[in-house]
């Protein structure tokens, strides 16, 4: 499951990190959609939205309520886990809509882009830490601070790991800075 997660963070993350350019990204959006623009694929593409949508919506009622039953008698964390998303949505979406506030695409796509690679990295550190707490992976200690907050352990498989994916990260982004701007 971490593998999963730390693939899709990062696939993720170079995903947004090629957004900012915004006029080539509409254009190939306006190609394909005029490409496929047929009574057949609009219901199949309005089903699977609606799938993934409620798929999403189960999953978060499915975390909610074990959070819910685990929280057992204090509640409050969980219910301002569950309103202060909310009002900070209904916030952002009033001043979108009302105050004609426009986010700035090009650094929303690349602060989110590298929100993704630090979860990306701090979920293999968290995962390397579990499976060598579960006795899967060997434990060698390093002299090295522990910050569980950010998947650092002192342990070198979690580090060398995390270094490594930290390098293939910037290597792409680097990669993909300079092929984009040369074409």
């Amino acid at each position: 499951m971490v593998k999963v997660c730390k693939h899709a963070l990062v696939y993720m993350s170079f995903w947004m990190h090629n957004k900012p350019y915004a006029d080539r990204w509409r254009t190939f959006l306006q190609d394909q959609l005029r490409d496929a623009l047929s009574a057949r694929t609009m219901w199949a593409l309005a089903l699977v939205s609606f799938l993934a949508v409620y798929r999403e919506a189960f999953e978060t009622v499915l975390f909610y309520q074990a959070l819910w039953t685990q929280a057992a008698p204090a509640y409050a964390p969980v219910l301002g886990g569950l309103l202060a998303p909310a009002v900070a949505l209904i916030l952002l979406g009033w001043l979108i809509l009302r105050g004609s506030v426009r986010l700035p695409l090009g650094l929303f796509f690349g602060a989110t882009s590298v929100l993704l690679v630090l979860l990306a990295v701090i979920f293999v550190g968290k995962g390397v830490a579990a499976l060598q707490e579960a006795g899967t992976l060997p434990v060698d200690p390093v002299n090295f601070p522990s910050i569980p907050a950010l998947g650092l352990y002192p342990n070198l498989l979690g580090l060398v790991l995390q270094t490594i994916l930290i390098l293939i990260i910037a290597g792409v982004f680097v990669y993909t800075h300079y092929t984009t701007k040369e074409t």
